[in-house]
């Protein structure tokens, strides 16, 4: 993990805390370094979990399968953010998702009980780490809002649009790169994969965008939609 620090003082769960402070908690923290391969289960559905991870290189997808075996994507988690923190908080309730590696990962674990237990050291560390931690999860609340903004549109154009808006304004420009391909951004969206490929295609024919598998850019506001894109005027 001494090859992270630097990487890890980058991150919101570190900020504020030195590489050599961050050396003391790992241990702390009984941090363990795994690797994942794409595609490959990260945590499963019931499996009984009390560790927090952090993805430190790649991309990890929050995933919910229904009784039919359909897969929606919650969400997906960039280096240097972390996930599975609600289910490590409430241990009693196992996860009822499953995690797995969008890309090939590598993910550090930690002990979530261990955040709120003083060690024989007492580190001094612990209270920012847990303000870091609050802060962290307030952002994924913020995250699965932003969700629920989309997914509150009745038509696909609506909820591909409001997504592909927001992704603009995170990247502050009209072209920008997207973490899903169509099947993920089609469960993302809780719709038919077919349908949106076909809305994407009229959009590209009626001049709004222009794409490339996961790259996107806007060429024009669509009609109707006189609140998105008005961050690029």
């Amino acid at each position: 993990m001494e090859a992270y620090l630097t990487f890890l003082k980058n991150t919101n769960m570190f900020l504020g805390i030195s590489e050599e402070e961050i050396s003391t908690m790992l241990k702390c923290l009984s941090t363990k370094k795994l690797h994942f391969q794409k595609g490959e289960y990260i945590i499963r559905n019931g499996e009984d979990n009390h560790f927090v991870g952090m993805v430190l290189s790649g991309h990890v997808l929050i995933e919910k399968e229904d009784y039919w075996g359909n897969n929606s994507i919650f969400e997906e988690i960039a280096p240097g953010m972390i996930f599975a923190e609600s289910y490590a908080c409430i241990s009693l309730l196992p996860p009822e998702l499953n995690v797995l590696a969008g890309t090939d990962a590598d993910v550090m674990f930690f002990d979530f009980r261990r955040i709120f237990t003083v060690c024989s050291c007492a580190c001094v560390y612990h209270t920012k780490l847990i303000h870091n931690l609050l802060n962290a999860i307030a952002r994924k609340n913020i995250s699965l809002t932003q969700k629920i903004e989309h997914l509150s549109n009745r038509t696909i154009r609506g909820r591909l649009l409001s997504y592909l808006s927001a992704e603009s304004l995170k990247a502050g420009s009209a072209a920008f790169t997207i973490p899903f391909n169509r099947q993920q951004l089609a469960n993302y969206l809780a719709v038919d994969r077919s349908a949106l490929c076909s809305e994407i295609s009229k959009l590209q024919k009626e001049g709004i965008l222009s794409c490339s598998k996961n790259k996107f850019r806007f060429l024009q506001r669509p009609a109707g939609e006189e609140h998105l894109l008005e961050h690029l005027e």
